[in-house]
């Protein structure tokens, strides 16, 4: 039932599909498991999903450094120190071993004024960088919803596959039963009871193994789904009918143009192109000079006793005129110990202020400058590669997921009409058989032709469904959708 255009896709998903919750285990669930609710839940415990959703935080914690680029440096300094040792005992003036204690404080603000635009680069790279990976988020689930999906499916052609193995059976027991009667009536030949026999127990064996595939496909459902109680594990009785075959109208271009403007994957292609750009205008911005302005206040604070002059003073002679002989004198106030002043008065004596402006010219810093702006351009040259590669997949993948539908859809049509010449086929042998005109070998012929019929048709069915729901994926279409 897979489209060989997905295979290579689901197998890259396959890894990331399988690791759901690590030991983590998925609740029980009473009732049967919708593919809505299957998908749901995949999505919201895939381990790479939830990884992803940790880029994206750290994504926004870089746009908020980004953010802050523009906001000043602000930083608040404070040390205590004490002095202990041989110091002048200012009171008798004699070297003494005492303890001092100072503190000092300090403010100081810089504020970029001009760095050639990196801060307002930056913070383009953090938006597009956050923006990448909620690209990146829902692209893995598409990838997962289609994984489940196809399992959903699967499990869903098993299921219906044991319906008409079942339903087969029946009619076999019925006809074996009408032939025990006619042979037992001497209408058939003992021979046609044998070979209605061997169908019988040929349509049993079918029908294990097709309740085998049905058990296997829920197993493996269930383990995609990290389901443990696989006993009770079911899924719910939902009509997937064949439809969307309107989309087969649409020409590959304009699902093309549809899927360029949708597909997260070609915005992600897309975003990595504006980011490897904005990479070089940053580079490009450091070779530019760079301006700030800066600011700072400090303080000290003595806790030391000091000196204070006092209102007493003795007059001292420090010289005579010599025209009048008289003394010339000077007072020398008395001076006593005090308490050091209050914290508030030394915090404003002591104070000092610095600013001004920093100029830094980048001149030669060993050519990393140059050489990383050309690493930036080579990482733009290489995103447009990608990109345009990834239109080209896009593409080709597209055609082929057309011609997978195209190709579903004649095969499709083709084992409807199959079927229903089978159905005619059977009916008729069948009332040939019950009226004597037809052998048991001939009916069983045309009853196994008719249930491979059947199946072929079932098997047409969900191939087509499948297939078509790639298609849609591509024009925007839910995969639960069905």
């Amino acid at each position: 039932m897979k489209s060989n255009m997905i295979i290579k896709s689901l197998r890259t998903v396959f890894p990331l599909v399988i690791l759901f919750l690590g030991t983590a285990t998925a609740q029980a669930q009473t009732e049967p498991w919708t593919l809505k609710s299957a998908v749901i839940h995949a999505l919201e415990n895939n381990i790479q999903i939830r990884q992803a959703h940790l880029s994206t935080l750290d994504a926004q914690a870089a746009k908020s450094e980004a953010i802050g680029g523009f906001l000043p440096n602000v930083n608040i300094g404070a040390n205590h120190s004490w002095n202990i040792g041989l110091n002048q005992n200012i009171t008798t003036g004699l070297l003494e071993d005492v303890t001092t204690q100072f503190t000092n404080a300090s403010v100081s603000v810089g504020v970029d004024l001009y760095r050639g635009g990196q801060n307002v680069l930056q913070l383009l790279r953090a938006n597009l960088v956050l923006l990448a990976s909620q690209y990146q988020i829902e692209d893995m689930k598409e990838d997962v919803a289609l994984f489940v999906a196809n399992g959903y499916l699967q499990a869903v052609f098993s299921r219906e596959a044991v319906g008409i193995e079942q339903a087969q059976l029946e009619l076999t027991k019925v006809e074996l039963q009408r032939t025990e009667e006619q042979v037992q009536a001497g209408v058939l030949p003992e021979g046609d009871l044998f070979e209605m026999q061997a169908v019988l127990a040929s349509q049993e064996q079918q029908l294990v193994v097709a309740q085998n595939q049905y058990t296997m496909a829920k197993l493996s459902l269930a383990q995609l789904l990290l389901i443990q109680d696989y006993e009770n594990f079911e899924i719910a009785e939902e009509d997937f009918a064949v439809g969307g075959q309107e989309i087969l109208v649409q020409r590959t271009t304009d699902l093309v143009a549809r899927a360029l403007d949708y597909r997260n994957d070609i915005k992600l292609a897309l975003t990595n192109i504006d980011i490897a750009k904005t990479d070089l205008r940053l580079a490009k911005s450091i070779s530019k000079p760079n301006l700030s302005g800066f600011y700072s206040y400090s303080s000290r604070i003595s806790y030391a006793d000091r000196l204070e002059q006092t209102n007493t003073f003795d007059l001292v002679e420090v010289g005579v005129v010599e025209s009048t002989g008289q003394s010339v004198v000077r007072p020398i106030y008395d001076q006593r110990v005090v308490a050091a002043l209050p914290i508030e008065d030394q915090l404003k004596l002591n104070d000092g202020h610095n600013f001004g402006l920093s100029l830094n010219i980048p001149v030669l810093n060993g050519l990393s400058v140059k050489n990383n702006i050309e690493r930036s351009k080579i990482n733009v040259e290489r995103s447009e590669f990608q990109y345009k590669q990834q239109v080209l997949d896009l593409e080709n993948s597209i055609n082929q997921a057309f011609n997978d539908s195209k190709g579903a859809q004649q095969a499709f049509v083709a084992a409807q009409k199959t079927l229903d010449a089978r159905s005619k086929a059977y009916t008729y042998a069948q009332s040939r058989f019950e009226a004597g005109a037809a052998t048991a070998f001939e009916f069983s012929q045309a009853k196994l032709q008719f249930e491979s019929a059947e199946s072929a048709w079932l098997r047409a069915k969900y191939d087509f469904i499948f297939k078509i729901k790639i298609l849609e994926l591509y024009f925007g279409i839910p995969i639960t959708d069905l």
